[in-house]
């Protein structure tokens, strides 16, 4: 169903009246923000700018600085011209779901990452797709960091690449909260094993856990996988005290993901409208 503008721009002036100190009226059942939507007539850096006015909100909310909340813009399906529309915009963290994909962008890519080409800070980027064993080498040639890693033979695969390149990489535990068999994720009994051998894996950080609830147009129904989440981060950082990160929250529920701990939210249609490809 095509937007109404009518709509779109009364919530739009909506968000633009919240502001600071201003007291947001919610029900004990739902304590969502409001999330100002996304329009195709406002540029990136206009978007940006209100992804990150909403991301002060919810810090603000949650009694937490906005400094300990990363923003990855989800690039994938998009052409490297957004990539570098949003980086000129003042976007350094990038997040793509396919290695082939990206290792198809990042020839016109490399001078945002490239210390001896570019100032910094530096354009970084991530895996948040699924990764399969064969891509591992390539993965850990090109990307900064890997979000998505779900098994022992994924880890040791990685390690060996970061070894040869001999570069240290960080990771994510990727962990299967729902029951949706789209999702990807190891089961969540099955962390405690996983940390305990990557432990010994010399070339490779684990440095915390993400998830993908079911999608809701309701963002209150990702609240309890998110909490138990952090409850995974929390039990685990006593043994592991590298896994500091929770990268949870989307386009339609990082409010509530930052008021559960989110120390990285990733956004894509909010930032660079629907995606084209598949």
């Amino acid at each position: 169903m095509p937007a109404n503008p009518q709509k779109q721009a009364l919530e739009l002036e909506l968000y633009r009246s919240i502001r600071p100190g201003t007291k947001y009226l919610a029900t004990r059942t739902s304590r969502r923000l409001p999330v100002a939507p996304y329009t195709s007539e406002m540029s990136i850096a206009e978007n940006l700018a209100r992804i990150h006015d909403q991301i002060a909100t919810a810090c603000r909310h949650a009694n937490r600085p906005v400094s300990e909340v990363a923003l990855m813009a989800v690039s994938k399906v998009h052409p490297v011209d957004v990539i570098l529309e949003a980086h000129a915009a003042g976007q350094r963290l990038f997040g793509e779901n396919r290695v082939q994909e990206f290792a198809e962008k990042y020839p016109s890519l490399i001078d945002l990452s490239d210390p001896t080409r570019s100032d910094p800070p530096y354009a970084q980027y991530h895996l948040i797709g699924p990764l399969q064993s064969n891509k591992t080498t390539r993965a850990a040639e090109l990307f900064h960091a890997i979000d998505t890693v779900d098994s022992l033979k994924i880890a040791q695969r990685l390690n060996a690449a970061a070894l040869a390149l001999n570069k240290k990489l960080p990771i994510l535990i990727e962990v299967k909260l729902s029951h949706e068999e789209s999702k990807h994720g190891l089961a969540p009994e099955e962390l405690p094993a996983l940390l305990t051998a990557i432990a010994e894996l010399e070339s490779l950080i684990p440095s915390g856990l993400m998830t993908v609830p079911p999608w809701s147009e309701d963002a209150e129904t990702a609240r309890p996988y998110f909490q138990h989440l952090r409850r995974l981060r929390d039990e685990q950082q006593r043994l592991h005290p590298t896994l500091t990160q929770l990268s949870i929250g989307m386009s339609n529920d990082f409010t509530v993901a930052i008021e559960e701990g989110s120390t990285c939210i990733r956004v894509g249609t909010a930032l660079f409208g629907k995606r084209t490809g598949h």
